[in-house]
């Protein structure tokens, strides 16, 4: 039987992983579904519906500046508590985050490329199947600081997503004894929930993305490639619909 020790360090790991997770991709993917949820029973139903990301959020051109500045910010306060986390149990950070050696750009560019061709038409073929919503991925406005933004969240979303689901919630998931199947099947089912909001589609679509990390992971011992090729990914997406918003929303994407 576990003594007094083992108990006590569980549940510190238990409360670690509750508390990265409840204040950061955990919440996301509560909402998320809740959001399907919502999208599936409405008139318009998932087909028919929007997902919006990276929009305006002031008519104010400063302001909007400012709040999306800040939103960025605020959004990496969970990857900086995972990091703590982790390096509070741990003479020194084990997940291969830094500093980037060259290999992990190689790596990372090549499974950008491997993963996001099939994504490409992964959302083409759920979209024409009605398994997916029409995901507008940048706000129109053209502002000078419009790029540099986009450039910022999509390094937000490669820091979170792959320190926290893979990085930190694989290391806590293995001092728990979890095998490593176990370990990549949670981190990517929970990834495909917070991604619930664009539809079944982007909902297996992201469990299947995340068992390919998971692996290359396991494979690499690194999360910095993991970083590059999700920021490659996010800046393909989100630059490409600014430039070229008109031109998908004529191909109904």
């Amino acid at each position: 039987m576990p003594n007094f020790q083992q108990t006590s360090q569980r549940k510190q790991l238990w409360a670690e992983i509750g508390l990265v997770l409840g204040v950061s991709l955990g919440a996301s993917a509560v909402y998320s579904l809740l959001q399907l949820l919502q999208t599936a029973l409405s008139p318009k139903g998932i087909a028919g519906s929007t997902a919006a990301l990276n929009q305006s959020q002031s008519a104010n051109q400063i302001f909007d500046l400012a709040l999306q500045l800040v939103d960025i910010a605020f959004a990496l306060v969970p990857v900086a508590l995972a990091i703590y986390f982790l390096r509070l149990r741990e003479s020194e950070l084990r997940i291969g985050g830094w500093p980037i050696r060259a290999n992990d750009l190689a790596r990372g560019l090549g499974l950008a490329a491997a993963i996001g061709i099939p994504g490409v038409a992964l959302y083409a073929l759920a979209r024409g199947a009605g398994l997916a919503t029409q995901v507008v991925a940048a706000s129109a406005n053209n502002y000078w600081w419009s790029i540099p933004v986009l450039l910022l969240s999509a390094l937000r979303a490669g820091l979170t997503e792959e320190v926290i689901m893979v990085g930190f919630l694989f290391r806590r998931l293995e001092q728990l004894g979890f095998s490593f199947a176990k370990r990549q099947a949670i981190s990517a089912v929970i990834r495909g929930c917070y991604h619930a909001y664009q539809g079944l589609g982007g909902f297996f679509g992201n469990i299947a993305l995340g068992l390919a990390f998971g692996w290359c992971y396991r494979r690499w011992g690194r999360i910095a490639p993991l970083v590059i090729a999700h920021f490659v990914l996010d800046v393909v997406v989100f630059v490409g619909f600014a430039l070229l918003s008109r031109q998908l929303a004529n191909l109904g994407w």
